[in-house]
């Protein structure tokens, strides 16, 4: 079975930095999409966060984060990592990664096929 394992959720303050990780194992990292979404309360839908592509040259990224978020991927450890600036208040969720085989709509929950369980981020104000 396919494992995605996410870490480095903390409790941190305003304007704090936190940096995520997602290891993957037991699917071929290099030629998979991968992403983070996030769900801020049960019962909500999981929001599109970042995205990059299986060679790490294309990122997507959604309004609410860009320019504070960076994703990246170090296929040779089969690891993703989203770097997270200037967290507000309103970045309080759990953080899930995912990944996918197909280059399209890398921002739809939809299309991914493989997740993890996802770690929490709280952002205080």
């Amino acid at each position: 079975q396919a494992q995605l394992v996410e870490s480095g959720g903390d409790l941190v303050k305003a304007g704090d930095s936190l940096r995520l990780s997602c290891v993957v194992s037991r699917l071929t990292f290099g030629t998979l999409v991968v992403g983070w979404f996030r769900r801020r309360a049960l019962g909500q839908n999981r929001d599109f966060v970042a995205a990059i592509s299986a060679t790490g040259d294309r990122t997507n990224y959604a309004d609410s984060v860009k320019g504070r978020f960076t994703i990246v991927r170090d296929n040779d450890k089969n690891t993703m990592y989203l770097q997270m600036n200037s967290l507000k208040p309103e970045d309080t969720a759990i953080y899930s990664c995912a990944a996918k085989l197909s280059a399209r709509d890398t921002n739809l929950v939809g299309g991914y096929n493989f997740w993890g369980q996802g770690t929490q981020v709280t952002v205080s104000s």
